[in-house]
């Protein structure tokens, strides 16, 4: 069975690491994978591409409305004659919806990965690619897949055909994303600081919504209870060049605590190195890194966004978004439970990830609605 896969970029993302783990996990003896890029192949393209898996980048300009890249996917499209076609993200449940209708394809499943449409941190750019898909919801796809059951209420408020969403989490590979006491000393030593130092985590790429003002304003209010606490932050411009975030610091009085790495290769060996892992967003859908974490065994400290909350469980601690101090508190309050209280924690966690968001189940989750909607469409046409 031939599936086309559009998506609106893979520079690294949450969206498209998933779309990466989907591919690896995909049953080849039964599914020939086929990937479109509206934009380019960034990052994440190269490793699609080592799996043996087409990849084509059509480089469409963000802001720069050209029907030339449509036309082209539509064209291949209709050349490839996929049995079905799953878009991914909004701007390529858009374009690609529209390309795949114009090459003959009924058996069209969109994507959903973002679960706040809050004016003032969407593009309105986004806001009007969403409302244009809520108005096309009832004619243009066969299937909504949404990555969380926040993220389908919140687009059957804005008009998407709810009859049509269907939730499938994301996925995380426990053999990649596992405890690691190699890791913990490490980083530690990468960082300079002792052995038994606290480590807090947040990583994700810098934006808006993450909200990594938050995290530095919390992380100021852990160390006045926990002089000894460090806070390591990983992600796409979470570096030294981003003066922004390099300002609120020094503000802070933390530029001797805060560690910057950027954007990094090594994830599960962060993630395996820390005590907490905090996420101060102010939206998400079904954020990858408290599973990489909890997989890792690491306890998480989570505002109540998307499914954040679902995730963690009894496993770690939710504040509501914004709350700073609350984060700082819980944070606080998870680094002082005795060792072996914190660590029983961490495993709850992971056995969490292993029972409802394994990766091997979850791509068998999409396998299921592929094979639904071809035979869909046979049935249909028999």
């Amino acid at each position: 069975m031939k599936v086309a896969f559009v998506i609106t970029g893979l520079s690294t993302g949450g969206a498209e690491t998933m779309l990466l783990k989907l591919l690896q996990h995909l049953d080849r003896r039964r599914f020939e994978p086929h990937v479109f890029s509206l934009t380019t192949e960034g990052e994440v393209g190269p490793r699609i591409a080592d799996l043996r898996i087409p990849v084509r980048a059509l480089g469409m300009r963000p802001g720069s409305p050209n029907p030339g890249p449509v036309l082209s996917l539509t064209r291949s499209l209709r050349r490839l004659a996929p049995d079905v076609v799953h878009t991914w993200m909004y701007h390529a449940d858009f374009v690609g919806g529209l390309a795949a209708r114009l090459a003959g394809s009924r058996n069209l499943a969109w994507g959903i990965h973002h679960s706040n449409l809050d004016r003032h941190l969407t593009k309105r750019s986004t806001s009007l690619v969403v409302k244009t898909c809520a108005l096309l919801s009832s004619w243009m796809p066969a299937q909504i897949l949404s990555c969380s059951t926040r993220a389908r209420a919140v687009h059957a408020a804005a008009g998407y055909r709810a009859d049509k969403i269907r939730v499938i989490p994301n996925g995380f590979d426990l053999e990649r994303f596992r405890p690691d006491a190699e890791a913990r000393t490490g980083i530690r030593a990468e960082l300079g600081v002792p052995l038994e130092t606290p480590l807090v985590g947040l990583i994700a790429r810098y934006d808006p919504q993450k909200n990594h003002a938050g995290f530095i304003g919390a992380a100021s209010l852990v160390r006045t209870q926990m002089p000894d606490a460090h806070f390591l932050l990983a992600g796409s411009e979470v570096d030294a060049d981003n003066s922004a975030l390099q300002e609120s610091i020094r503000a802070h009085g933390l530029c001797a605590s805060v560690h910057l790495l950027g954007r990094r290769d090594d994830v599960p060996r962060l993630m395996a190195a820390l005590d907490v892992l905090a996420s101060s967003s102010y939206g998400e859908a079904f954020p990858n890194v408290l599973g990489e974490a909890m997989a890792c065994g690491v306890p998480c400290v989570v505002t109540d966004v998307g499914d954040s909350a679902e995730i963690v469980g009894d496993t770690g601690r939710v504040v509501q978004p914004g709350d700073v101090r609350g984060l700082a508190d819980q944070i606080v309050d998870v680094l002082r439970l005795p060792l072996a209280d914190r660590a029983a924690l961490g495993s709850q966690a992971r056995v969490r990830v292993q029972a409802n968001y394994e990766i091997g189940q979850v791509a068998k989750l999409y396998e299921a609605c592929y094979e639904r909607l071809a035979a869909k469409s046979t049935r249909s046409n028999a």
